[in-house]
């Protein structure tokens, strides 16, 4: 289909506009188009971004921007790329898989996430950036039942190659279901990183068992603070609205904040997932990550917090969009796959990966060439990070915290268009401290998160 049937704008969840540009940037090869461009731009959920007349010059700035992570508490803060390594498991992928992510990372100066897997040697060869994902398995830091370990973390957390740690309270693609691992990807190799049964299926159980509510999620992160010294954050899928007020309530109550929180969207990937999961639970990326920008204004803390973006990040209109919606840094994880190889096959979950990247068939595996690859990730993350050099200096802009809602245009129908800030316009700085200042839309969401609170409090 993708191959001899679609046009160039019909596949999915990838096109072949995306794929074609990904393959280019990664290979270091032309990625300039001709003769205009093939999307429809009088269709409804067009969007754009407004140039200006007065443009930047590209070489005036920064073309590899870091973002400082690590708030007041935060001993060992990290500085990261705009564009990261999204989480994947060991486990989900290959070996060679996750040593050309990690040394594409360590080439290009830019973090790769674990996943839940755990840390695994394949991680640790080439000294990539690493930020360590704990999930509701924990997974390199569990006892033999199953819980959390604090000392088996202790001396995972200390790892050098570790920068921040990445508490998974829910994924965009699967937002309240665990993870999964087939058995026949479940390897005694793997089995032992992991402490598991080997060949068995792997159930994530869908909640975290370490803690449990806002205020336990918050005292988590406490003490993981305390022991790591990094950074250290959580991810998570927007949900029911007043669960994650109640989390800034607990933020202010306990006067802990994460580091970081990561907003994963609803049109986000996965190796496997139920097709209901897939298609319909989860809020999508920019109504998430919009949502949480503002509601920590709301309360006041935005500016301790760092937000990252994943879900469907490609190009460098995506991170350009990701920030002016409230993102700091992004995450990508299917546009690195494809950098790596991956053909879009659709056998993620069937351990048949063409492309030797989601599978643990040796035979698969040993046609991805780790040194080929890393230096394909690398040169997608310099090249897509120079394209977005380039937007940005087109639109007048010098840094990326300048970006705002106003500047990214989406036609709502044929004869009317609306910016970003229109769509989703801003909350008032503090305005939710203030009882008599709640916006209409959020009384009702604040008031079930007062309760919430309250009642898991208890």
């Amino acid at each position: 289909m993708q191959y001899f049937v679609e046009t160039d704008t019909e596949g999915t969840p990838i096109n072949r506009i995306f794929r074609s540009l990904i393959y280019q940037r990664s290979k270091g090869v032309n990625d300039t188009t001709p003769f205009g461009t093939k999307v429809d731009v009088y269709r409804i959920g067009y969007e754009w971004m407004d140039h200006s007349i007065y443009a930047k010059m590209p070489g005036d700035i920064n073309k590899r921007p870091k973002i400082k992570i690590g708030n007041n508490d935060c001993r060992k803060p990290y500085n990261a790329s705009l564009l990261n390594i999204s989480a994947m498991s060991y486990g989900a992928l290959s070996n060679n898989a996750v040593m050309a992510f990690n040394k594409g990372a360590k080439l290009g100066d830019f973090a790769h996430n674990t996943g839940e897997g755990g840390i695994s040697p394949y991680h640790l060869k080439f000294q990539g950036d690493l930020i360590w994902q704990i999930g509701t398995g924990y997974f390199g830091c569990r006892d033999k039942y199953g819980n959390f370990s604090e000392e088996i973390f202790k001396e995972k957390a200390a790892l050098e190659s570790v920068k921040m740690i990445e508490i998974k309270v829910s994924q965009g693609a699967k937002p309240g279901h665990g993870g999964i691992l087939p058995g026949n990807k479940n390897t005694k190799e793997i089995a032992k990183i992991r402490g598991v049964k080997p060949y068995s299926t792997i159930f994530s159980p869908p909640a975290h068992t370490a803690f449990y509510g806002p205020l336990g999620l918050i005292n988590f992160v406490k003490l993981l603070k305390e022991i790591s010294g990094k950074p250290v954050g959580f991810k998570i899928c927007v949900g029911k609205k007043s669960e994650v007020l109640a989390i800034c309530m607990a933020m202010l109550e306990i006067g802990v904040k994460p580091d970081f929180i990561t907003i994963d969207g609803g049109e986000g990937g996965t190796g496997a997932a139920p097709v209901e999961f897939t298609n319909s639970l989860g809020m999508p990326l920019r109504d998430g990550l919009s949502f949480m920008h503002d509601i920590l204004s709301g309360f006041g803390i935005r500016k301790d917090i760092k937000l990252i973006a994943s879900g469907k990040i490609l190009s460098a209109f995506h991170i350009a969009r990701v920030i002016a919606l409230g993102a700091d840094l992004c995450y990508s994880a299917r546009a690195m796959m494809m950098a790596a190889g991956c053909i879009q096959a659709l056998k993620c979950n069937e351990n048949t990966c063409p492309a030797g990247i989601t599978t643990q068939n040796k035979s698969l595996i040993k046609g991805l060439n780790v040194e080929d690859k890393s230096k394909r990730i690398a040169s997608f993350h310099k090249e897509t990070l120079q394209s977005f050099t380039e937007l940005i200096a087109a639109a007048g802009i010098d840094k990326p915290e300048k970006i705002s809602r106003d500047i990214i245009k989406r036609r709502v129908n044929m004869n009317a268009v609306m910016s970003y800030s229109e769509i989703y316009p801003y909350l008032e700085e503090g305005c939710l401290l203030k009882l008599d200042a709640i916006p209409k839309k959020y009384e009702k969401d604040f008031r079930e998160a007062e309760e919430l609170l309250e009642v898991l409090d208890k």
